[in-house]
């Protein structure tokens, strides 16, 4: 399954962002994990079929709520799996 590694730059610390990722990601039956950084911004890794990946994405980079405000994003894309379980937030 492909994996994509995000890195989001923007408003996205204190608004939610993790919890709504992880919704998302809940909601296309996506892996993987998401976490603040010390810079400011949210990273974010996530894998599943290829549909539901590109749904997430479309969601999520458009600032899924008013609050958050996406600037950038650094994106890498990846064909092979980590075999993450479920998709978690990390602190």
């Amino acid at each position: 399954m492909p994996r994509k590694h995000l890195v989001f730059h923007g408003r996205v610390q204190g608004v939610g962002f993790r919890a709504t990722a992880q919704s998302l990601a809940k909601q296309h039956s996506l892996t993987g994990w998401v976490k603040n950084k010390e810079d400011g911004t949210v990273e974010l890794e996530a894998e599943g079929d290829d549909q539901a990946l590109q749904s997430f994405y479309e969601e999520i980079k458009d600032g899924p709520s008013p609050f958050i405000k996406i600037e950038t994003i650094d994106e890498q894309h990846y064909e092979d799996e980590k075999g993450h379980r479920k998709f978690k937030v990390l602190y």
